[in-house]
């Protein structure tokens, strides 16, 4: 690792907010012509200015004389600091204001049927903090009175359970409890991309996705209480308590295996309004549309439900014309965190490429990055244990020629399914799509050292 200290390339970060309210409302106008010129226009002027702004303020070490940041003692060690507890609850530093979840202009037309994407660039590890957790809603999210709330479990029929149920906050905390990582991953992560480029950097191409840690009671304790009857109940229907009546069926090997969480606790506190509060359920391996949030009534059945959000929404639109029903399970995925688009290398030499992947059908196996666009591939590290249906980060040593580079990662689950690439994905499925897009991600490092969002052909 000697050269990673001698030979250390410098990297701008992304530049987080790149089009102003005047460039939203032009979006819109073009995306009715279906064209997206604009956002990736727009993208590269600020990317510039960003960028040189980045390397102003980054402080450089001078190239000859002493460094002022070693020579002269800083105030912070000469003076007295702030008093504990100046917030009750903590804040980011000042310096990390940018690291933001950001809506995506064009998307929608409300803000409240929206989407916000998570910085997966600045982060690290595999944990999402709570306040950067990307959001899905479709008619707004409420912070609810959790002294009010109840979870009610009923059957579809008046046999399907011995009793129906309702459980307040306080009952549920009070029953044994699990704490399990999962990632959550939107169905329509990365779908602006089916067609062509669409969006500039990761946080847009892959911010529909997070990671944390859940606290709650396996659903499955909740039916054995009411007594289910397991074999004729073959499937759940969850509603949400939002204006949206939010409800999605799963099935019943997915409650019986212990892993669907009713959930109230996220990475060691309570659900923020934002993710559900004060209780959603927790289907790992799921799109995260069946991970109700604001969860107030289950119901068991003996067959699919068939709701508007399972028979009109969230579906994949085939070539043939047909569309696919309940393909809930996110496949093998990966991307390049490091360097991804709207990043700028400022130096050739070392730099450490890192990324994310994941499985809906377990635990990430192996991780294989290539530098020239997928001619060949070496095996990354995988940063600690994999964990079931849970984000693995992992990482490589590249040194960089100043050559352009394509950057891609690819990502193999316990199952054997490997990652496709663009071409094999469409082959199969066509470009009409808006869900489950898996494919190869390819960032393009050009010679002046930006890093922009490509497809490959």
């Amino acid at each position: 690792m000697e050269h990673a200290l001698k030979g250390a390339g410098r990297l701008v970060k992304a530049p987080e907010s790149f089009i102003d309210p005047a460039g939203v409302q032009q979006v819109f106008t073009e995306a009715k012509d279906g064209r997206r010129n604009f956002l990736r226009t727009a993208f590269a002027t600020a990317a510039a200015t960003a960028a040189t702004l980045a390397h102003a303020q980054s402080n450089p070490v001078p190239l000859t004389g002493g460094d002022p940041n070693i020579l002269q003692l800083p105030e912070h060690s000469r003076g007295l600091g702030r008093p504990v507890v100046s917030d009750g609850y903590g804040k980011p530093s000042s310096f990390e204001a940018n690291v933001q979840r950001r809506t995506s202009p064009g998307l929608t037309q409300t803000t409240q049927a929206s989407v916000s994407f998570a910085p997966l660039q600045s982060l690290f590890g595999i944990v999402t903090p709570s306040g950067l957790h990307f959001e899905r809603h479709h008619q707004g999210w409420w912070d609810i009175d959790p002294s009010k709330h109840r979870l009610m479990i009923n059957g579809s029929d008046e046999k399907m359970l011995k009793q129906s149920m309702v459980f307040t906050m306080d009952e549920l905390m009070r029953l044994s409890s699990v704490s399990r990582l999962h990632f959550i991953e939107c169905g329509a992560n990365t779908g602006m991309e089916w067609g062509n480029v669409a969006v500039p950097t990761c946080q847009y191409t892959h911010g529909m996705l997070s990671c944390s840690e859940f606290t709650g009671v396996p659903l499955r304790i909740l039916l054995e209480m009411a007594g289910a009857d397991f074999k004729r109940g073959r499937f759940i229907l969850a509603e949400g308590a939002d204006g949206s009546s939010m409800t999605r069926t799963i099935p019943m090997e997915l409650v019986e295996s212990g892993e669907v969480i009713v959930a109230y606790g996220q990475n060691g506190e309570m659900l923020r309004p934002e993710n559900g509060y004060p209780l959603r359920l927790v289907v790992p391996g799921v799109q995260g549309v069946s991970w109700v949030k604001y969860l107030r009534r289950i119901e068991v059945g003996d067959m699919p439900y068939a709701t508007k959000d399972e028979s009109i929404h969230y579906v994949d639109l085939m070539p043939d014309g047909q569309h696919r029903q309940y393909t809930s399970t996110q496949e093998c995925k990966s991307v390049v965190t490091t360097p991804s688009g709207g990043q700028l290398l400022l130096d050739k030499g070392f730099y450490n490429i890192s990324g994310l992947a994941w499985s809906g059908r377990g635990k990430v196996k192996r991780v294989d990055i290539s530098v020239d666009g997928g001619r060949n591939w070496k095996t990354a590290r995988l940063e600690g244990q994999a964990m079931s249906k849970c984000l693995t980060r992992f990482n490589m040593d590249w040194v960089w020629d100043g050559k352009p580079a394509l950057v891609q990662s690819r990502a193999m689950d316990e199952t054997g399914y490997v990652q496709p690439s663009t071409r094999q994905l469409r082959a199969v499925r066509g470009t009409r799509s808006i869900y489950h897009n898996n494919s190869i991600q390819t960032w393009l490092v050009q010679e002046n050292g930006e890093v922009k969002n490509v497809q490959l052909s």
